[in-house]
């Protein structure tokens, strides 16, 4: 073994060192809350339905009693809120933020909420991006919850990487769709979890399939399913298979998520 440098940015070894300054980095949740545990919702591209997905995890974490509650990550193209039918601004105690309740009580934070207009874009850089994810951990009174999840930006860049190294984060759940490269995107975040050393509690295919209301048959419109070989490749026991709903979509647009009818995301958590 070669000498540590102490630097751990240039070390995938998980040793004393590593872990004690992991430790140091995490940011303090401020102002009495407290939180059970903390899931990222990740992907390594866009457009997968990363946030389709955590909206789905929290209404049936909030469906199972555990008080829940969401913090949306996606800095740059947030749609927790809207999904959620959640709109208006953000109060404050004076002192912290006070994150507005959906209509079944799950706590959401968005920088969408503190927009002008919902429409209006988030025209940062990095560093302010990931300092405004910092600040929803630091400066929101959460209360207590349960479980909250993080809806993430895709990909490894800054906030992810923000997320991982100054937030508790217990697990990630790995979003992904039926197509050619997934086996090369999925690689990608199970290399990063092996890199922050955060578990990887499953895998979730998108839009894996169609099934007809007429015949009741099962169609494959992006192809055939790979995630099942994807996640044994990876190590990756929990595996689930989201289809392409229409009614799903209604329900995203009209803000009414909670009301959805599914259990294909139950083996997950």
């Amino acid at each position: 073994m070669s000498e540590c440098t102490h630097d751990c940015s240039t070390c995938s070894a998980n040793c004393s060192s590593r872990e004690q300054s992991k430790e140091s980095m995490i940011e303090k949740l401020g102002h009495g809350s407290k939180i059970g545990k903390v899931i990222a919702v990740v992907s390594g591209k866009g457009g997968v339905g990363k946030s389709l997905v955590t909206s789905l995890l929290a209404v049936n974490s909030q469906r199972n009693g555990n008080k829940t509650c969401i913090l949306d990550a996606d800095i740059t193209g947030p749609s927790i809120p809207k999904i959620f039918g959640v709109d208006g601004g953000v109060m404050s105690d004076g002192e912290a933020m006070i994150p507005p309740e959906s209509k079944t009580g799950i706590k959401i934070m968005s920088v969408n909420l503190l927009l002008p207009d919902e429409t209006d874009p988030v025209a940062w850089r990095g560093p302010i991006i990931a300092g405004c994810v910092k600040q929803f951990w630091t400066d929101v009174a959460w209360g207590e919850n349960d479980v909250m999840f993080i809806d993430m930006p895709p990909g490894t860049g800054d906030v992810p990487l923000t997320v991982f190294q100054s937030l508790p984060v217990d697990g990630m759940i790995i979003v992904t769709s039926p197509q050619d490269l997934v086996s090369m995107i999925v690689g990608k975040a199970v290399k990063m979890a092996k890199l922050m050393n955060i578990p990887i509690l499953g895998i979730v295919e998108n839009f894996s399939y169609f099934r007809c209301p007429d015949c009741d048959k099962e169609h494959h419109i992006y192809g055939e399913s790979k995630v099942d070989a994807v996640a044994a490749e990876n190590g990756i026991e929990k595996v689930a298979k989201l289809p392409i709903d229409p009614k799903l979509a209604a329900a995203c647009d009209a803000g009414m998520i909670e009301l959805f009818e599914g259990n294909w995301l139950d083996n997950i958590l």
